[in-house]
């Protein structure tokens, strides 16, 4: 998707239902640490790897303003059938509270009929991330910028796609290459709930989450077009960011 999508308030809002969804950064995080925890038992040029930890000071890149993130950079990505980022954001994008940068406030009633304020959960292991939620109808979206493993959509690709019930490659998102993923392998992928991860970077990725409510359970694909729209959103503010 190359342009963001007309009327997202009518095509995004009431996403929510009546009936209660487990909290979606729970969820979020879970994938996330599951994520991480493989990384960190995987090897080798096709396992996931993280910044070296001892690395000498003199090796240290500072990134300059507005160019992409080169620190820690690993030879070996993208890795895992992971496509590359051909046009990558700066890495400054992701500074800032995900909960007031990653989506404005009209943005969050798009997607959740309401305007509420961002709740953080940040996770060690992957990076800042924030969720909104309508207390009226549990629809929820999050976002989580995953900078701490330096391996952006490899990771997933080789740590993650096995291990889910629902894996998606989704069209580029404003040419950044995206997938949808949910749910374990051997199970019946939830009705309510999907995750994207979109790569920034070779070295960076945000994930995005969406929980749909009982009215929206068995009509509309969390997985689809309501994911698909938010991501969107997502990075368009960012790319809002990017200095001239």
């Amino acid at each position: 998707m190359n342009n963001t999508a007309p009327s997202t308030s009518t095509r995004l809002s009431a996403l929510a239902s009546q009936s209660p969804a487990p909290p979606p950064m729970t969820r979020l995080g879970a994938v996330a640490a599951v994520l991480v925890l493989c990384a960190a038992c995987s090897s080798g040029v096709h396992g996931s790897r993280t910044a070296p930890i001892d690395q000498p000071e003199s090796t240290s890149v500072t990134p300059s303003v507005d160019e992409p993130d080169t620190t820690s950079v690993s030879p070996s990505v993208p890795f895992g059938g992971a496509p590359a980022v051909a046009n990558p954001l700066p890495r400054t994008v992701l500074d800032g509270d995900p909960c007031t940068e990653a989506l404005t406030p009209d943005q969050v009633q798009a997607a959740i009929g309401i305007q509420v304020p961002g709740v953080r959960e940040d996770l060690a292991s992957t990076g800042p991330a924030c969720s909104w939620s309508n207390d009226d109808t549990f629809g929820s979206v999050g976002v989580s910028y995953t900078l701490n493993t330096h391996t952006g959509l490899s990771s997933v690709y080789a740590n993650t796609r096995p291990k889910s019930a629902t894996w998606r490659p989704l069209p580029p998102v404003q040419g950044f290459p995206a997938v949808a993923h949910s749910g374990s392998a051997g199970q019946k992928p939830p009705s309510d709930f999907c995750q994207a991860s979109v790569g920034l970077a070779d070295t960076y990725s945000i994930d995005i989450s969406l929980t749909l409510g009982s009215s929206k359970r068995g009509i509309a694909d969390p997985c689809g077009e309501p994911l698909r729209q938010i991501c969107d959103l997502v990075i368009t503010t960012l790319r809002a960011k990017v200095r001239p």
